[in-house]
Order: C-alpha cells, then sequence, then structure tokens
C-alpha cells in the first residue's frame, strides 16, 4: 500500500473545562492523516493483528458498539485512522497508570483532516502520548519496529512527576462524587476544592483546618506526649537524651526493655525495638541522632505488641492498620540481601513510590534492619543456616487493614489523641496486644501523633479492604448540606453579553455579595477594575474561582472561549443564551454555519445544575431548542409576549420575562410578580430592553428580590469609570 508515511499532527489545543466534546478536560488535536483517508483498518494486511498484539487492552474499549471489544469490531468493520489514533492515546495512557475513556474523532470540512478528541488528566502526558500514538500506529500499519515498553515507561514516570500522588487524587475523585469541584493550584499536591468563599483547600492529608501549631506539637514527641498523659492518654514512660551515654542511664531508670527513636523523626526511620544491653541501646541512639538529622533522642519503655496507625479525621476513627514482623528463612546459600529479595521483595505490593502500601526491603541498605542484625550476631552478608529464621524488621509494614476490628474504647483513645494535639487530620501510632480487645485490659499506649499522615496504607492496603478515607475527609470539610459551590452565571451570545454581564454583576452586588465578573470588559472584583483588558477568558475566569472573598462570579463566555479554552467552571447555577449565530472567526474552528454554532452555544446550558435555571432569548429558534437540554427550569424573556415559546411556557405554570405596556414584566405562570417601568431607566438602557430582559431574567433566576432588582437597574451605570459594574 503506497500510503502517507507519516500522520500529521496539524494543532493541539488542552481545553481545560466543559467544551463541546465533554465536561471534563480534554485535548483536541487537528490530524491530517494523507492517503490512508482512502486506506481503513480493514484494507491493510496485517494491521489488525500487528496493533492487537501491540495493545492487547484494546478489547476492553467499547466504541460505539458499547459492548466489550466494540473498538476491535470496528477494526475488523473498517474505519480511519483519526478513529485508531484515538483509542491508541488512550490506551497508552492507561498503560502508563493514568485511567482515562473518553475519546472522539470527528471529520472536518477538509478531506483526510480530523479532530480528535480524547480525556487527560494531565495536559503533559496528554501531549506526550498522542505523539507516542501516532508513532505507534504507524508502525502497526508499516510493520516497522516499535519499542512499547520504552515509551510505557517514559509515559509513567511522566504520570509520577506531573500528576495528582494517589492520595490527593482519592480525596479529589471522593470531592467529584459529591460533584464539588476541584481546582489544582501547583504542580504539586496542593489543590482547591470548590469555589471562591465556598472553598476548602488540601495538600494531601492536610487541609486548611490543619493548625500550624498542632503541626509543631506533633513534630514535638517529647511535647506531644507530656500534653497526651496529663490528657489521660496512655504513652510509654521516657525521657529525652542528648548522648549515648545518657540513653544508656535513661534505660537504666525506665526499665529496659526500651524503644530509641529520633526526637524529630518520622515514618519509623531510626527506630529501634525491644533494646536490653548497653551496646544496643549506645548502638540504636547514633542510629537514632543519625537519622534525626542531628536532633535530640527519645528512650522509652518498650511495650510489647504489634504497632497500628488509627487514621483520625475530624473527631473519629475512619481507618486502622497493623503492622508485622519481618523474617527470612535460610537456605545454607544465600546471604541475608539475597534471602530478602527472594522471600520478601518479590512480593508485588513492595515496591517504590506512593503506589505501592509496603517498601522494598535492602538489608544492607537499612541502618534499622543492620543493627537488628547485629544484636543476633549477623550482617547482611551473613549467610543464615538452613530452615534458620532470621529477624529482619520489628516496626513498620503497617498496611494491613484492621479497620473493622477495632474496639471503641482504643478509637477514642486515638481520636482524644487527635484532638490534645490540636489535629483535625492525624495518623495515631499506637502498640497494642490486640486491637479488638479493650484498651484498659492490655498493655496498649500511643507513641506516636503525626500531622499530614499517609493514606495509601488505608486505601490501598497490603491485605484488607480499602477504606474510603477520601470520602471521609471531605465529609469532615463538606458536610452533607455544604456543597462547596459559589451562584456562578455565564452567559453566552453576540448581544451585549459583556454588558449583560456587568448588569447582572451589579444586581447581585446590590443584594450583598462580593461579587467577582470576568468579561469582555474587564476582570472586576467587588466594585474594582482588577484588569481593563477583555477578560472573557479561562485565566481570568480561574482567578475569580480561587479567589476567597467572592460570594457569587459571573462570567462571558463567547463562542471562541468555549472552542479554544473550555468553560472556567465546571456547572453553574445559571445559563444565559442570548443568541445563536455565526461569524467569520469561527471558521478557525472549522464551525462553519448556525448550525454548528449549536452545539458551541448549547455547552453553556449543558452544564447548568439540576437546581439552577437557564435564560434564553424566545425570539431565537435554537436558543428555544436548548430547553429540552437544560437540566434544570427555564426562563424564557422577550420582547414580544406573543411569541409562541413565552406563551406555552407560561401556560405550563414557569417562569418568562417580556415588554409590555414599555415595562418590564415578570410573570409566573398566570401570576404577575412585578412590573419594571422603562421610564425608570436611564435612555441607554431604555433602548435595549432585551439586554436588561435578559439580566433581569438572570437576577430573578438567582432568587434576587425584585425590589432589588429594581433599583439595581435605576443605579446601574453603562460606564464602568462610572459605576463598578
Amino acid at each position: 500500500m503506497q500510503a502517507k508515511k507519516n500522520i500529521e499532527i496539524l494543532r493541539v489545543t488542552h481545553l481545560r473545562g466543559p467544551n463541546i466534546w465533554t465536561y471534563r478536560p480534554v485535548i483536541e488535536a487537528w490530524v491530517d492523516i494523507g492517503e490512508l483517508e482512502d486506506h481503513p483498518s480493514n484494507t491493510i494486511p496485517g494491521f489488525y493483528d500487528r496493533l492487537v498484539a501491540m495493545l492487547p487492552g484494546l478489547i476492553e474499549h467499547e466504541c460505539s458498539p458499547g459492548v466489550r471489544g466494540g473498538f476491535l469490531q470496528r477494526l475488523q468493520e473498517g474505519t480511519w485512522a483519526a478513529h485508531i489514533l484515538e483509542h491508541v492515546t488512550l490506551e497508552l495512557q492507561n498503560l502508563a497508570g493514568m485511567r482515562t475513556g473518553f475519546g472522539k474523532a470527528r471529520s472536518t470540512s477538509h478531506r483526510g483532516i480530523y479532530k480528535v478528541a480524547f480525556r487527560t488528566r494531565q495536559e503533559q502526558v496528554g501531549r506526550a502520548a498522542l505523539v507516542a500514538g501516532r508513532d505507534l500506529l504507524m508502525a502497526a500499519i508499516n510493520d516497522t519496529e516499535f519499542d512499547l515498553s520504552k515509551v510505557v515507561e517514559e509515559l509513567h514516570e511522566m504520570v509520577d512527576d506531573l500528576c495528582l500522588g494517589p492520595s490527593t487524587a482519592h480525596i479529589v475523585d471522593a470531592a467529584t462524587g459529591r460533584r464539588i469541584p476541584s481546582i489544582r493550584l501547583t504542580e504539586g499536591n496542593l489543590v482547591q476544592l470548590g469555589y471562591g468563599a465556598a472553598q476548602r483547600r488540601i495538600w494531601t492529608a492536610e487541609t486548611d483546618q490543619t493548625s500550624a501549631i498542632a503541626e509543631e506539637i506533633a513534630s514535638d514527641k517529647d511535647l506531644t506526649k507530656s500534653l497526651l498523659q496529663s490528657c489521660g492518654v496512655p504513652v510509654p514512660e521516657g525521657e529525652l537524651v542528648r548522648s549515648a551515654e545518657a540513653a544508656w542511664e535513661a534505660a537504666q531508670e525506665v526499665g529496659v526493655p526500651v524503644v530509641l527513636k529520633p526526637y524529630d523523626g518520622n515514618h519509623g526511620r531510626g527506630v529501634s525495638l525491644d533494646l536490653r544491653t548497653q551496646a544496643d541501646v549506645e548502638a540504636a541512639y547514633h542510629l537514632a541522632h543519625r537519622k534525626g538529622g542531628g536532633s535530640s533522642v527519645i528512650v522509652e519503655k518498650y511495650i510489647a505488641g504489634n504497632e497500628h496507625r488509627l487514621l483520625v479525621v475530624g473527631k473519629k476513627v475512619v481507618a486502622a492498620a497493623s503492622g508485622e514482623t519481618l523474617w527470612v528463612t535460610g537456605d545454607g546459600v544465600s546471604n541475608i540481601d539475597q534471602l530478602a529479595d527472594a522471600q520478601i521483595n518479590t512480593d508485588p505490593r513492595r515496591g517504590t513510590g506512593e503506589k505501592f502500601p509496603l517498601n522494598i526491603v535492602i538489608p544492607s541498605n537499612t541502618g534499622e534492619i543492620i543493627l537488628e542484625l547485629e544484636r543476633a550476631n549477623l550482617k547482611p552478608e551473613s549467610v543464615p543456616a538452613k530452615d534458620q529464621k532470621v529477624l529482619i524488621q520489628r516496626n513498620g509494614n503497617v498496611a494491613f487493614d484492621v479497620t473493622d476490628k477495632v474496639h471503641p474504647s482504643i478509637a477514642r483513645a486515638a481520636a482524644l489523641a487527635a484532638r490534645v494535639v490540636g489535629l483535625d487530620i492525624a495518623g495515631v501510632d499506637m502498640v497494642l496486644e490486640d486491637i479488638t480487645k479493650p484498651l484498659q485490659s492490655q498493655l496498649g499506649a500511643v507513641i506516636e501523633v503525626n500531622a499530614s499522615p499517609g493514606l495509601l496504607a488505608h486505601i490501598k492496603p497490603a491485605d484488607g479492604p480499602g477504606q474510603p478515607v477520601g470520602k471521609a475527609i471531605v465529609e469532615h470539610l463538606f458536610p452533607q448540606e455544604v456543597s462547596g459551590r459559589i451562584p456562578v452565571v455565564g452567559i453566552t451570545g453576540s448581544q451585549n453579553t459583556g454588558r449583560i454581564a456587568r448588569l447582572v454583576a451589579w444586581l447581585v452586588h446590590i443584594s450583598g455579595k462580593h461579587v467577582g465578573l470576568a468579561c469582555s470588559e474587564g476582570l472586576y472584583l467587588d466594585g474594582r477594575q482588577i484588569d481593563g483588558a477583555d477578560c472573557a477568558n479561562w485565566e481570568a475566569g480561574q482567578r475569580i474561582l480561587i479567589n476567597r472573598s467572592v460570594q457569587a462570579a459571573v462570567f462571558e463566555s463567547p463562542s471562541h472561549t468555549i472552542l479554544g479554552e473550555g468553560l472556567p467552571y465546571d456547572k453553574c447555577d445559571v445559563a444565559v443564551v442570548t443568541d445563536v449565530s455565526w461569524h467569520e472567526g469561527l471558521k478557525h474552528f472549522d464551525i462553519l454555519d448556525a448550525e454548528q454554532s449549536y452545539k458551541v452555544a448549547r455547552t453553556q446550558v449543558d452544564v447548568v445544575l439540576p437546581s439552577g435555571t437557564a435564560v434564553l432569548n424566545a425570539a431565537d429558534l435554537q436558543a428555544v431548542e436548548m430547553a429540552d437540554l437544560c437540566d434544570g427550569k427555564v426562563i424564557f424573556y422577550g420582547v414580544d409576549p406573543g411569541q409562541d415559546a413565552l406563551t406555552k411556557h407560561i401556560a405550563a405554570g414557569e417562569r418568562a420575562v417580556y415588554l409590555q405596556d414599555e415595562a418590564i414584566v415578570l410573570m409566573q405562570g398566570a401570576t404577575t410578580v412585578a412590573h419594571l417601568p422603562l421610564a425608570n431607566l436611564k435612555p441607554a438602557k431604555a433602548s435595549r430592553p432585551e439586554m436588561v430582559m435578559a439580566a433581569v431574567a438572570a437576577a430573578w433566576a438567582l432568587n434576587i428580590p425584585v425590589e432589588l432588582i429594581g433599583a439595581g437597574l435605576r443605579t446601574f451605570e453603562s460606564s464602568p469609570r462610572k459605576t463598578p459594574y
């Protein structure tokens, strides 16, 4: 087959908000498939078998048939390269550990050129997957070599470096499940949940409620223990020391066996257990001193039992995990490092990075293990006798779910410990003989209270069910009656939409709310123009939504913003569509007529919340058609009260705004709610009644009292120099 040797990627756009394709961010790529336009998949010898051999996971892609294997069915029937590229790109992202599923491919008005849209959770990863997908597809078409494992490894590294960590992503997914929006504020794990004044912030397991003082207390283990002890929480006896000699003296005072750990440490680093001799205590001191960065060392009474981590969110324990000791068994041939590799590290639950619940164990590279081995007169290079059991680790490995086994008295003690320290989210480490029995019936104690606790052991434990800790954190931040949302108004069309946006913002402002406005006439925050340039764009919208003082937000979203960036918000309370029109500038997006423009404008209505309202121009037949797409209510507005859409809507008992007897009339079914005389308006506004009616309907949809709406119309100035809006 004499096909073009390469699929050319012409244009790549990241649509960061709701768009004409879907509600979620996508990458839209324009691709030229060249001569492949004449060669669908079923005409290329051997292509199907080569592609499926490279990407067997494609069998899970349902595609348009809607069943497992649906895409493979399309391949066999014959489909085009752009469609195949969509699925290959999605599958590469899945293989890299970034699960995605949505994609579409559509032809343009130019032969052989397609728009390919696919869901991505991170722009750079999505772009790289697109290029790699093109290369893989051409290799399958031309029967040439392609190093898939290398590509997937590179993409996987990008996912690890650029995407949210699994713990943060778990919380964000839980928020999404509650329909709480999220905004990633940095390239790291700082995320805003909710909008404006209703927002909360998380940084993995820290929240904007996490006290800096509480974190300092938690990092001071001696102070933590003193506070816990004073409040009746059982803690092991111990003291702070600054030399190996003092450590042994303290051990004799509290009574061996003892535990040594860094004063300023975490994650079990530098912790040695069950120490009974002076040599062991002094060696453990040097280890703890080194792992703690030269800080002091704590000597505590050793309490027999298993280590447990209880996760406290708010005022209750939401998850618990237990640890286990690690042993290897000698074979008479292998040294301890080799035995650890063969008997411990082969566990698929072990690995490096946050996605693995258990860590790789390398005895020769772990001071705590070396010290433990020395106590048994062994070294990492020692070869134990056949069947000889060797203790590798006493602490750590806290990744075995025991949430359903926690005795209420133990849960109460853990929750009290978190409250005493002052943490809203805490990892409370306890040593317990049996987590199912009352605390007072056993030798149990709180040994640490940790700020910013790791969540992975509870989300993806080494054994047992994962716990919905993300849901618990979201419920802690947003009780069930709290949505995390502020009123959002979105306006699209071509009829004075910038001025309508300013008028709506003014009406909301005088109702007593701090308002953010992003429109073609500038960026405004509570009466102050921040930017006088055209701000009807995604970036300006985000500036509004991350502002903690904003209690309501108004956005103008013209067609080119929807097509080139996506909406800056996920959902809105009110969507205003003034008209559906086409203009020359839309040719850049291959939107060539009013019918295609309809698909753009409907995006604004598609994102109306079920509790929200679409405000539609009854004089525009395409705008009227959008009423059936709205998940919420509809208010029609129009100059002529006899318009068909208005009369039917009113007859159905719904709301409408129209012009009659030189007044703007608000109707709810057969009830006249208000008359707003045009004579009370300034001439500039009175001459553009449709603009005013659209704004009035939006304000009414937000339940602003009609008296305030009337006052707002009388006081609004068109010039931003005279009035904030």
